[in-house]
């Protein structure tokens, strides 16, 4: 089987081609854990396979590294518009691709070496359309009384923290906090990840203001940990920042792998990430 591994800002997934790879939905799981696996396997955080779709240009089909299904990957859809155009699967630097049922739009960046018109060159950086946020917590989901989960408390571990809840087609946490840099993820993000309130668990996003147009943040994700970014993450603490007036509507969020810039359309009401994609390597397994 060929194989791609793909990162952005760190977040790194291994990307087969499902126009060309067959393999069965039930076998999809176990096959995830072992590529997933950082000392046994190829290593990532998840697998995600590109498919045909008929509602848009391509399928996103993601899986987290435990093979638990996901629903969206911001670093993981922007890697796939990078896949699609450098491996000649399109020639429209604007695609279209669903996951779980929810379509984006992306908006790719081609560099190119020369003039020359046979050089297609290769996708650098993408803009990606995310959508609307969700902010019902019925909708996210987490179990809660009234119509939003702004700055409201939570009782982990002992100690109460306050959590501000987005869905960007999958649940957020959203913590403002300090110190964020000496955390130690390793034994609170597994407590939120399974916290009660939490029906289909959830990432938790962990940031520190730096001032109103920048943030770093750290984040534990669902099925997978600490990962060194996380798209969808970064535009649930963007809506998070603006609810909580901390953050501007156009915000830098720093990551431990790199930076994202996001922008929430308040007219729009649309949350747009931009940022790089980058291939690894690939081979055949």
């Amino acid at each position: 089987m060929k194989f791609t591994k793909m990162q952005g800002c760190g977040n790194d997934y291994i990307y087969i081609n499902g126009f060309q790879e067959r393999i069965e939905l039930s076998k999809k799981p176990d096959l995830v854990r072992k590529l997933s696996h950082r000392h046994f396997g190829i290593g990532g955080d998840g697998v995600i396979f590109i498919n045909p779709s008929r509602e848009a240009d391509f399928e996103m089909e993601m899986y987290n590294a435990d093979g638990t299904r996901a629903e969206m990957c911001g670093n993981g859809i922007r890697c796939v518009g990078k896949y699609v155009y450098d491996y000649g699967l399109t020639d429209s630097e604007q695609v279209s691709v669903i996951s779980a049922g929810r379509k984006k739009l992306l908006e790719l960046t081609v560099e190119r070496e020369s003039d020359d018109p046979d050089d297609r060159g290769t996708v650098k950086q993408v803009r990606v359309n995310m959508g609307s946020p969700i902010l019902e917590p019925a909708m996210i989901p987490v179990q809660a009384v009234g119509d939003l989960v702004v700055n409201e408390p939570i009782q982990v571990d002992d100690r109460e923290y306050r959590i501000t809840c987005v869905s960007m087609g999958n649940p957020h946490a959203v913590i403002f906090t300090t110190n964020v840099a000496g955390m130690d993820l390793e034994h609170i993000g597994p407590l939120f990840e399974h916290h009660s309130r939490f029906p289909k668990r959830v990432n938790t996003e962990f940031v520190e203001v730096i001032d109103p147009k920048t943030c770093f943040m750290r984040v534990w994700e669902r099925g997978t940990g600490e990962t060194l970014a996380c798209g969808t993450g970064c535009c649930a603490v963007a809506v998070a920042g603006v609810l909580n007036e901390l953050l501007e509507s156009a915000v830098t969020v720093r990551l431990l792998g790199g930076e994202l810039l996001i922008e929430w359309d308040r007219e729009k009401n649309q949350i747009y990430m931009t940022g790089p994609a980058v291939t690894v390597f690939e081979g055949r397994i």
